[in-house]
């Protein structure tokens, strides 16, 4: 199939572009490069262009005959997503909308939506159900609600089959080291720990008196070629249904002190940890109840030990 990738010079979107060109698709890359890099669009053709342009995305679904979309492009900070509210709305909803609109215009009749677990909020469950209450603590977690909804009431309407994931932390990078977790700045936890290893740097730990074991924030850490395997799985599953919505986690919870310890025993060295209030926005635990993950992705995710011991001997470009 010839697919649009919105967002697929970002870390996820070209993950999941370099899969689908391995399993015989095309992907086509989407991207105004303000989160992503253009030498990342590389496993396919790349078309510049801004999520929120109705036409330059009509443009490209009629000029490549685009079959599916699978729709990574967004803003994606928490911590900015509380200072800058509005660009959050103005981006990841209206680029949304924006996309059915050319969808619905050049006959496009699947769509992958990568949503987040940000949607659920504070967990009210030591696990995490499709069906949980929806209460996001940030604008980025609303704005990704509010493209669900979208999603949901207007793909019925012009024809749309469409997924909704919701996955949890992603971590890693392909196996080759291609492409990697690359961000400016960098927030994610993982990377920012890799970096303070190779650097002897000092990692900055962001809230210690969190209502968790440890007080350190849990998560459910996915790696991200699993991510990509899953998002390429959903829209199979789409051909023949009209909806898909699923979280994508292993379910299973590790804290930020437990992921500090798990990258000193790869590293083989004690990391210098200084020690921060919590961030606006970071709720203390997310991990994923994937028991309906499993009814239709049959597939063994890869362990965070082995991706941290894996990154450990990534050689930096």
């Amino acid at each position: 199939m010839n697919i649009l990738v919105t967002g697929g010079a970002g870390y996820i979107g070209s993950h999941t572009a370099k899969l689908l060109k391995q399993e015989g698709h095309v992907p086509i890359a989407f991207d105004n490069l303000s989160n992503g890099w253009a030498e990342w669009a590389r496993f396919g053709p790349f078309v510049f262009g801004d999520i929120r342009s109705e036409e330059s995305l009509y443009r490209a679904l009629v000029g490549f005959k685009v079959d599916a979309v699978i729709h990574f492009a967004a803003k994606a900070y928490v911590e900015e997503s509380t200072r800058l509210p509005e660009e959050y709305f103005d981006n990841n909803v209206s680029g949304s909308i924006a996309l059915l609109k050319a969808m619905k215009r050049a006959g496009t009749r699947r769509l992958v939506f990568s949503s987040s677990c940000a949607v659920y909020g504070d967990a009210q469950t030591p696990t995490i159900g499709e069906d949980h209450p929806k209460n996001p603590k940030n604008p980025y977690g609303l704005s990704k609600w509010q493209c669900e909804q979208v999603i949901n009431e207007v793909a019925p309407v012009v024809g749309v089959h469409f997924a909704a994931l919701r996955y949890f932390n992603v971590v890693g990078n392909d196996p080759e080291g291609e492409i990697y977790e690359r961000h400016e700045p960098e927030t994610h936890v993982l990377p920012n720990l890799m970096q303070a290893a190779r650097s002897a740097a000092s990692f900055s730990l962001f809230g210690t008196d969190h209502d968790t074991e440890d007080g350190t924030a849990v998560r459910d850490y996915v790696y991200v070629m699993d991510l990509a395997r899953a998002h390429i799985r959903a829209l199979d599953i789409i051909e023949s249904r009209p909806k898909l919505i699923s979280n994508v986690g292993k379910g299973e919870g590790v804290s930020v002190r437990e992921l500090v310890h798990l990258v000193e025993e790869a590293v083989g060295k004690k990391l210098q940890v200084v020690e921060h209030p919590i961030r606006p926005g970071d709720p203390p635990r997310l991990v994923a109840d994937n028991s309906y993950l499993k009814t239709w992705f049959n597939y063994d995710f890869k362990s965070l030990r082995d991706v941290v011991k894996d990154l450990a001997s990534f050689k930096m470009e």
